[in-house]
């Protein structure tokens, strides 16, 4: 399929591992420029290095307002405009409501809540005035059902999904799409962290049979950005291997 993404540029938060690199790399694939960004210098350039010559590394804490929009204000000024804006970010501490300080809580808001507006209001305006534009947002299927033990992620992406579908409704009659995709169990750094031995059990509860390969999530998120995906907005999509089971 044609995504019709060739000189298309995008700006890739988190970008240096994980489900951010996967998807940085998709769209690199389709002739997409990319910058993307993360905290630490060396990993984002070597990063860029394996996308490819094209490829962009920026350093940034997008947990930190400023940083998030300098971030897309510096992806814009080095490709020269911004089509595509795939807002990404790791997640708090795990904790239960028992375990969890109050004062935990505005971390985890500013980290998976505020980057995402923060980016947004950065990246969006110029996108409604050249009448196209693409926003991806990576949460988390706790978004649909809260996992146990990730008190602060269950609270933070369930707002960020709040503001974007509203945001998505607000743009949609001007050529801009917003959508979220909410991945499941990834074969990713984070996952091995907070899960470690026991990735085989939890691979085995998924009824896809495997954990969730990054560069088959980096290539849904890739068709959402594509113009063939232009009917598609305001959207919340699970990327589980069939793990939710609710009906909606």
């Amino acid at each position: 399929m044609e995504l019709g993404l060739g000189g298309k540029r995008a700006a890739i938060a988190g970008g240096s591992s994980g489900l951010g690199l996967a998807t940085a790399r998709a769209l690199a694939r389709e002739g997409v420029r990319v910058a993307i960004c993360g905290r630490d210098r060396s990993r984002a350039e070597a990063a860029a290095r394996e996308i490819g010559a094209t490829a962009i590394a920026l350093v940034a804490d997008v947990s930190e307002v400023e940083q998030a929009t300098g971030f897309v204000s510096d992806a814009r000024s080095q490709l020269g405009g911004l089509d595509i804006l795939v807002s990404n970010a790791g997640g708090p501490p795990p904790g239960t409501f028992e375990s969890t300080p109050v004062e935990a809580y505005a971390g985890a808001i500013a980290l998976n809540l505020m980057s995402v507006v923060a980016m947004c209001k950065e990246a969006v305006p110029a996108m409604r005035e050249q009448g196209w534009g693409r926003v991806v947002a990576i949460t988390s299927l706790a978004v649909r059902a809260p996992l146990a033990t990730l008190i602060l992620s269950n609270t933070a992406r369930a707002g960020a999904t709040g503001f974007l579908k509203t945001l998505a409704r607000e743009v949609a009659g001007d050529g801009v799409t917003v959508n979220s995709l909410q991945p499941g169990l990834h074969a990713t750094r984070r996952l091995e962290g907070l899960f470690g031995a026991d990735l085989d059990t939890l691979a085995e509860q998924i009824p896809a049979g495997a954990l969730g390969r990054p560069e088959d999530f980096g290539a849904i998120a890739t068709f959402l950005c594509s113009e063939s995906a232009r009917f598609i907005t305001g959207a919340a999509i699970p990327v589980d291997g069939g793990s939710y089971e609710g009906l909606l």
